[in-house]
């Protein structure tokens, strides 16, 4: 009924869901879906945690919505609570209500902070739709239709240390990259790349700018992958999972970004509204050091199960922790459609690549079923 009153503007997977269930979400007629996508990432804790259901529960009956002119004892938790948890110190934070926003901010906030307008972003990236993050995206197919977009933006090979270097010139304000580009097929950088990246920035008086929103909030085994890296950018965008469901992004910015950013000049009427706040408190408190753990060992245990598959059309199983991606040699579209009809929803991803991005609490059999899936998936195709 809902295709009478919307945009044509996503795909129709041919499904209607009503609730929604741990890791599984549930159709009107009671049909149960296993959900490897998690809503591009952002059901990190499945559906109906309880931690995540209390505290919104609980802040929805107090004060779901409060303008950020006004103090509130729940934002100054989650904001204390997740700054303690950055790569940046002392870190402070502007709240939005998606990653797209949050990278908006922070495009803005490397204008203020440097007073230039030229950024380098990698091909292959994927940032946002909105004006400023779909300057930064790469791909054509969303930028040609808006041309000419915003500032200046030249676009390096991913993971490509010295086309950085080259690209970089006296009005450079920022670097901005994906620890791990998701977009464009769960594609890693070489080993050290990021902390080359950062020496880079740093010896040239450029910003860095780390787009960790799909990569953010353990999906990788880590909080963030800076951690993995041991880097350290001056700003940082978080959002998709940040907090439990409910829409939210961050920009997180160093002391000397913050000191050049001037009252006024960027807020939003919902950014930081107590809702989002508890959801964020919620999940940064489950995500401890024993979650982060068990992300990674399921990760290394669902790669290992993919990779057993014996089929032609694989080219690569990759990721890291729960962000994986199985890349295929064509025929991806029909592994999907085949999935989805065992009940296992994934996503796409570059040209050829099936994504998961399963919420953290997905059991090991259950990801061994999905593997099982695949292979059968694989075996009924014509090559």
């Amino acid at each position: 009924m809902q295709d009478r009153y919307l945009l044509d503007l996503y795909p129709n997977r041919g499904l209607t869901f009503v609730r929604g269930e741990g890791v599984y979400l549930e159709t009107a007629d009671g049909h149960r879906y296993l959900d490897m996508m998690t809503n591009y990432g952002v059901n990190i804790l499945g559906y109906g945690h309880p931690a995540v259901t209390t505290a919104l529960s609980a802040q929805a009956q107090q004060l779901p919505t409060l303008h950020g002119s006004f103090g509130n004892n729940r934002r100054a938790l989650a904001s204390r609570a997740l700054v303690e948890r950055l790569p940046i110190a002392p870190g402070y934070l502007y709240w939005a209500n998606s990653g797209a926003e949050a990278v908006e901010a922070a495009l803005k906030f490397a204008v203020m902070a440097t007073g230039k307008r030229h950024f380098i972003a990698c091909a292959g990236s994927y940032h946002g739709k909105t004006l400023g993050a779909l300057s930064a995206t790469h791909a054509p197919k969303y930028r040609a239709p808006f041309e000419p977009l915003l500032w200046r933006f030249t676009h390096v090979k991913y993971g490509d240390i010295e086309a950085l270097r080259a690209a970089i010139n006296e009005d450079t304000a920022a670097f901005i990259v994906e620890p791990v580009q998701g977009e464009s097929g769960v594609v890693a950088p070489p080993a050290g790349y990021l902390r080359q990246v950062s020496d880079a920035c740093t010896g040239h008086g450029v910003l860095l700018i780390l787009d960790e929103i799909q990569t953010g909030c353990g999906r990788t085994g880590a909080f963030t992958v800076a951690e993995h890296e041991d880097v350290r950018p001056e700003i940082m965008c978080l959002g998709k999972g940040l907090a439990g469901g409910v829409p939210i992004g961050v920009t997180a910015v160093c002391e000397r970004v913050a000191e050049k950013v001037t009252r006024g000049s960027h807020t939003s009427t919902f950014g930081g509204n107590p809702l989002a706040a508890a959801g964020v408190s919620a999940v940064l408190a489950s995500l401890d050091d024993a979650m982060l753990g068990r992300i990674t060992d399921l990760g290394e245990f669902f790669r290992a199960q993919l990779r057993e598959i014996s089929h032609e059309l694989i080219a690569d199983v990759r990721g890291r922790g729960l962000m994986v991606g199985l890349a295929l040699k064509g025929r991806r579209d029909d592994v999907l459609k085949r999935l989805q009809r065992e009940r296992i929803l994934a996503i796409p991803a570059g040209a050829d690549v099936v994504r998961f991005l399963p919420a953290y609490v997905i059991e090991r059999d259950e990801l061994a079923r999905v593997a099982e899936a695949c292979g059968r998936a694989l075996a009924t195709l014509d090559v």
